[in-house]
């Protein structure tokens, strides 16, 4: 459900009001009902002045004197609670506005990446919810600040359309989360790419979700995900807690490209182990290349070359 199909009251009253209301109308003081309900007599008050919570031991007590039931008070004081952190929400929302605008927000609407909402301050509100973040800091300390480094360990923020970027790699999570898995077995992965390199030399129809199912198999998830016209990335290599993690992009030529990206991506989950992150077609500071050149060379060794593309065999595999 979209956030903006919940419904907020614009204002919620403090349950000390209802308690001066009931006060009143018991034609009682805040002196008697302190007295009655066993409470300092600065503390009822600062209740009916908004100062101070009802607490569910206050909400008993309030029950035996008010015989309005306890449940009610902690209702009241929960529904305010939770008003008065919504109102601050908003402000947080509206600092974060000017951090929504860098992304390309059109274009993750039209991809039904969010949904469709009118205001600025909704669309920042859908963004944080895409990327699971309460405000544009926490987005900031992740992918510029690499405050966890175990899952992501390099900075976007000296990459050239970092935002376009990261939404692009947030919505392959997203993709993968839907995808279950077998532990991963580096054995099972590294025999399954022969049976791969049969699918690539046929490419049938479908051939995606071959390359999918046959990767879940050994604990690998794959997924592709639509361009960004931002974000010129071809593909990426990560882990996700145990699993790596194949994300594609479409931005391939010809089918070549493709498994060119995908070997390439398999070289690195093979050679280069769980602590880095690779991002294809994207330069960026912490970038390795002699991995990335170990990656291309693995990569060459298992996509067809010319002859057998125009021939469409499958050929003798190299080892591993």
């Amino acid at each position: 459900m979209a956030l903006q199909n919940q419904y907020f009251p614009q204002s919620r009253p403090h349950p000390g009001e209802t308690l001066t209301e009931k006060l009143e109308e018991m034609e009682m003081g805040p002196k008697e009902f302190a007295l009655r309900t066993d409470k300092p007599e600065k503390t009822i008050i600062a209740v009916m002045k908004g100062n101070s919570s009802i607490t569910p031991d206050m909400a008993v007590r309030f029950e035996g004197v008010t015989k309005i039931p306890a449940h009610f008070w902690m209702n009241h004081q929960r529904s305010y609670d939770e008003f008065i952190v919504r109102e601050k929400r908003k402000v947080t929302i509206e600092e974060a506005v000017p951090w929504a605008k860098q992304f390309p927000l059109t274009e993750m609407i039209n991809k039904d990446w969010l949904p469709q909402v009118s205001s600025i301050q909704e669309k920042t509100m859908e963004l944080l919810a895409f990327f699971g973040f309460s405000n544009h800091k926490a987005w900031e300390e992740y992918y510029f600040k690499q405050q966890l480094k175990v899952a992501f360990r390099i900075s976007l923020s000296q990459t050239q359309e970092p935002y376009a970027i990261s939404a692009w790699l947030r919505k392959g999570e997203l993709q993968a989360a839907e995808l279950e898995t077998n532990d991963y077995s580096e054995k099972k992965f590294k025999e399954i790419l022969s049976a791969l390199k049969s699918v690539m030399a046929k490419h049938p129809h479908g051939s995606l979700i071959q390359l999918q199912q046959i990767c879940l198999e050994a604990g690998v998830k794959v997924v592709q995900t639509p361009c960004i016209k931002k974000a010129p990335i071809s593909g990426s290599t990560r882990w996700l807690n145990d699993t790596p993690f194949i994300q594609l992009s479409e931005r391939y030529p010809h089918n070549n490209s493709f498994w060119f990206t995908f070997f390439h991506a398999a070289g690195h989950i093979l050679l280069h182990g769980k602590k880095d992150i690779f991002l294809e077609n994207v330069d960026y500071s912490d970038k390795e290349m002699e991995k990335e050149r170990e990656a291309d060379e693995f990569a060459s060794k298992w996509t067809l070359t010319h002859e057998e593309v125009g021939k469409k065999l499958t050929v003798a595999q190299p080892s591993l």
